[in-house]
């Protein structure tokens, strides 16, 4: 079963870094277009960070210069290393495959305080 489960959210104080994580099981994603989604209260799902099978990454106007997108084959993993932490930033995060379906897992949360 494919499954993929975030990890590495929490509450921060505004300027402050955290690392979130995406660990895909059950195939491997190496070939995939990866992203980092959020969702804030109210707000539609956007999409922040991709990430090709080359490391090509691009990034939400939004978060671009704070956001680092990365990626470990190998572990099947991949990463959203987030800086300069704002209120605007608090949401739940998501990975998945810009390339084909896959179910959404649970999402991890992110709250900034200001």
């Amino acid at each position: 079963q494919v499954q993929l489960v975030e990890s590495g959210g929490g509450l921060v104080q505004a300027g402050g870094s955290l690392r979130l994580s995406c660990a895909a099981f059950g195939r491997s994603f190496s070939r995939n277009v990866m992203g980092w989604y959020r969702q804030a209260p109210g707000k539609l799902r956007e999409l922040v960070a991709s990430i090709n099978r080359f490391s090509i990454t691009n990034y939400a106007d939004s978060v671009k210069g704070r956001f680092t997108i990365s990626r470990d084959n190998a572990k099947n993993t991949v990463y959203l290393q987030m800086n300069r932490l704002q209120a605007e930033d608090t949401a739940v995060y998501y990975c998945n495959s810009l390339t084909d379906y896959v179910p959404w897992g649970q999402g991890t949360q992110v709250t900034v305080s200001s």
